[in-house]
């Protein structure tokens, strides 16, 4: 067990930090809160370990807790619990040219406490990559009758790529509304980096299998689609997933069922295919949150999303039986490089003036985000 250490300076090198007592993190932690007041606000992702998120002002996903955060006009500073693209949003938000010159030309710091927090799915798009692909599709289509759609989880380029040639973002939740309006202006549409929510989604929306090919960017040959293939599709679906919602199995739901009487299966749709058709119920981590707690006393649920999350609601409703629907424990690897020695050491260079992992998104990708994210606020 790791003992108190009291003689590390403020600010210090990040290795100082290691090892130190959690008691200690926390009331270091606290002590720049009630110093920087409300000018500093500390977002938590959902997926953030319960002592993270015990520091939050701000608890949820990744477009929720950027837009709370940009709300607030008293905010100088946002330290982001979450991944790196995430911290990118904030930036986005909280800096829009008419938000900085409302604040006299100050611009909110945002701050990612590890930059090694990063997100497997939103790795899996690279901008050079979606570049080359929509360079490649128009040799077979015309990309005027393609809809780029970016889902929120990927880095900032790719939300300019979408807002440059007419494309939008979209959540878990409004997946379906986006998908409906790029099909209302266009014949076609390119989903990334999620195949299974762009999947998922077209799926129920009536699109049929044969009606969507999955692009691979490894692959030189139109991404390993022919070109019957490609003029076949109204829906390209780019080849990445979550790491996390990947390991929930189709199996996994016959076996809770079978040992849960009663139970009910609630996936986020990030899950494959064939889990989901499986489940009773599907849907983002917000409706994920409000079936439990819109549930009654004795209700049964196995839930397929990230570990931290579904033992925080297993926690806090003890009148409902809540399991993880995995037998394997598989949780966001990256979220958890977000600890309390990480938080604090961000924390104690921002209030002594020398700010560490700032995320600052360039102008110009940021003025192209903007106008996708825009698109998608139209939407919803």
């Amino acid at each position: 067990m790791a003992t108190a250490v009291t003689d590390v300076p403020l600010a210090a090198p990040f290795a100082a930090y290691r090892g130190l007592d959690d008691a200690l993190l926390e009331d270091r932690i606290e002590a720049v809160r009630r110093r920087l007041g409300r000018r500093l606000v500390i977002l938590g992702h959902h997926y953030q370990q319960d002592g993270v998120i015990a520091h939050a002002d701000y608890q949820g996903d990744s477009y929720q807790l950027s837009k709370s955060a940009a709300e607030r006009s008293d905010c100088e500073a946002i330290v982001f619990c979450g991944v790196h693209f995430m911290a990118e949003t904030a930036d986005i938000l909280a800096n829009r040219p008419e938000q900085v010159a409302a604040r006299g030309g100050r611009r909110v710091d945002v701050v990612l406490p590890d930059m090694a927090a990063g997100c497997s799915m939103a790795d899996m798009a690279a901008i050079g990559q979606v570049e080359d692909a929509w360079a490649d599709l128009g040799t077979v289509i015309d990309t005027g009758e393609i809809t780029p759609v970016t889902y929120i989880n990927s880095a900032a380029s790719l939300k300019a790529f979408c807002g440059r040639h007419g494309g939008i973002v979209c959540t878990s939740s409004n997946a379906r509304a986006v998908l409906e309006w790029a099909f209302e202006r266009t014949k076609r549409v390119l989903f990334f980096p999620d195949q299974h929510l762009g999947r998922n989604t077209a799926r129920r929306m009536g699109v049929p299998l044969d009606e969507m090919c999955v692009w691979n960017p490894h692959d030189p040959a139109l991404g390993g689609n022919s070109r019957e293939q490609l003029e076949a599709s109204r829906v390209i679906l780019w080849q990445g997933h979550c790491s996390v919602h990947a390991m929930f199995k189709p199996e996994h739901v016959d076996a809770i069922r079978a040992n849960l009487p009663g139970v009910k299966v609630l996936v986020h749709p990030e899950c494959s295919m064939e889990v989901v058709d499986k489940a009773d119920l599907v849907g983002s981590t917000s409706y994920i949150l409000r079936q439990v707690e819109e549930a009654a006393a004795g209700s049964v649920w196995a839930i397929g999303t990230e570990l931290h999350l579904v033992k925080r609601l297993e926690k806090n409703h003890p009148r409902q039986t809540i399991r993880f629907l995995s037998p394997v424990v598989c949780m966001c690897a990256t979220m958890y490089r977000i600890d309390l020695a990480h938080l604090c050491w961000s924390l104690e260079h921002l209030a002594a003036g020398s700010p560490v992992n700032l995320i600052r998104v360039d102008d110009e990708t940021a003025r192209w985000a903007v106008t996708a994210l825009e698109r998608m606020l139209a939407v919803s």
